[in-house]
């Protein structure tokens, strides 16, 4: 099951938080279709944000097809996003924490490491892409 961990720093709206958190658990394969999502009232007990804001979440989820809702039984997921290299346990993600330790030990910051990062991303996948929108194109 997914935890939420909501930074109220970040600039970002908490329903938009819980959403991309959802997505990213679903493209590293830790949600999978038929798993249940946490109820919003675990939800608000774990983060203290309001309800109505898990549940517009959600809803959104359910809109993009992502999720659909099962009367008194909770949220489940309907469809993966994950794809074999962007698995939580692939050695992509092995490789690129051990280019994260080797930036951390030449002294980089997450600041550092993320501007890095999204350079060579904007370089690669363009900076209008969306996230899984290209990839499919240039590599298939």
């Amino acid at each position: 099951m997914v935890e939420y961990r909501i930074d109220r720093r970040s600039g970002i709206a908490t329903c938009l938080q819980i959403v991309q958190q959802t997505k990213q658990a679903l493209r590293l394969g830790l949600l999978e279709p038929g798993d249940r999502l946490p109820t919003a009232k675990e939800v608000v007990a774990a983060t203290a944000i309001n309800p109505n804001t898990v549940l517009k979440a959600y809803r959104e989820l359910e809109r993009e097809g992502l999720v659909e809702p099962r009367p008194g039984l909770g949220t489940f997921v309907r469809r993966s996003l994950a794809r074999p290299g962007a698995a939580a346990d692939s050695p992509l993600r092995a490789e690129l924490a051990d280019w994260t330790d080797r930036a951390r030990a030449a002294g980089l910051g997450r600041e550092d490491v993320t501007a890095l990062v999204a350079s060579v991303l904007e370089e690669r996948f363009g900076e209008t892409a969306a996230p899984g929108e290209r990839g499919h194109e240039e590599n298939g």
